[in-house]
């Protein structure tokens, strides 16, 4: 054990040579682990030549811990960690999260981190600071309108569309009070400034609602990771576990939440199985102490043709340049935004967000 070459740390980017980051996937690999595609950056740590530690960041999520079996006991996940929170840092990050398996909770507890959420022993998120989640409750609490029917939805608006303001105009109408969440992080289409802003006017008709800007606690499904996991299934099941816990055990209890409002889904088979999900988190007291959420499933507004409306459908259109279809789907305040000339070009292909 003594005789180790000293560890050398260094940065290594995705955009490396194919020999280093097959040194990544083999370490994570003898971990039971794989990796993340929206990773961007590695601290990893070397003895000599060897790989013998990794830690990733994709924004401000820590994945792919990984560290050599004959290097466990050393001390080397918290030097990897302070290597990569202080690259965080130097990114503009200093809010950071970490999932994790359960087993691994007192490792990372010794490193800083806090366990936010749990789902079995399957799956833990944690944080790096002891008071994050409760200032997060606390700044929540500034929003408490009593009632008996306390609303909610949460909702990407990738970009806003009849069928966000026919869900919010049902939720508003069954709600003394109405809580309306955007999805904060940009990995749709329309940046996150412009889906709150198309939000806001979408709903500015509407007297009993408040729209809250997005938070490092609703989760988004594209950066939730999965290394750790591997199965699909498995990694869905889990991703509505922890974004919906926190949402019962955080997000509604300071508002007084009573209720949370959903379109159905009849496009998306991963959408539809997270709204059937919604009843057994927010719903069953054994999943919680917390009060229960109850979920509603408002069916969604369709067009004169009979199918659905949906955001997807919107960014279809526009990549194609039709705008005269889209008018009738999307509020006068969202085809303002559309038909600006920057957009009105075709964009690319965009499957995240409804």
């Amino acid at each position: 054990m003594y005789d180790r070459e000293p560890l050398d740390f260094s940065m290594l980017s995705v955009n490396a040579t194919e020999a280093a980051l097959d040194d990544v996937r083999a370490l994570l690999g003898d971990g039971g682990l794989g990796m993340d595609a929206d990773i961007r950056q590695f601290v990893v740590a070397r003895s000599g030549k060897r790989m013998v530690g990794c830690a990733g960041i994709a924004g401000n999520v820590i994945k792919c811990v990984a560290v050599a079996v004959d290097y466990r006991g050393d001390n080397l996940s918290a030097r990897l960690l302070a290597e990569v929170e202080i690259m965080a840092v130097r990114q503009g990050h200093s809010h950071l999260f970490l999932y994790t398996r359960p087993a691994n909770l007192d490792v990372f507890r010794r490193c800083g981190f806090y366990p936010l959420a749990q789902w079995d022993n399957v799956a833990v998120l944690m944080e790096n600071t002891p008071v994050g989640i409760h200032l997060y409750a606390r700044s929540l609490a500034q929003y408490y309108h009593p009632g008996k029917a306390i609303g909610s939805v949460v909702m990407n608006a990738n970009p806003f569309t009849l069928g966000h303001r026919y869900l919010a105009e049902q939720a508003s109408a069954a709600s003394d009070w109405l809580h309306i969440f955007v999805v904060g992080e940009d990995v749709s289409l329309f940046p996150y400034a412009e889906r709150l802003e198309m939000v806001k006017q979408g709903v500015a008709h509407l007297g009993n609602v408040t729209v809250h800007a997005g938070s490092d606690y609703l989760i988004s499904r594209a950066t939730f990771p999965g290394y750790f996991l591997r199965d699909a299934q498995l990694i869905s099941q889990t991703f509505s576990a922890i974004d919906l816990l926190i949402f019962r055990n955080h997000i509604a209890v300071p508002l007084g939440i009573t209720h949370r409002f959903v379109g159905t889904e009849p496009f998306c088979p991963m959408t539809h199985q997270y709204n059937q999900d919604m009843y057994d988190w927010l719903e069953n007291p054994a999943r919680s102490p917390k009060p229960p959420v109850r979920v509603v499933e408002i069916e969604r507004k369709c067009q004169a043709s009979g199918r659905a409306i949906s955001a997807s459908e919107v960014r279809k259109l526009l990549n194609r340049g039709e705008l005269a279809r889209i008018r009738s789907i999307v509020p006068a305040s969202t085809f303002a935004y559309l038909k600006q000339p920057t957009l009105s070009e075709p964009v690319g292909s965009y499957v995240l967000g409804i």
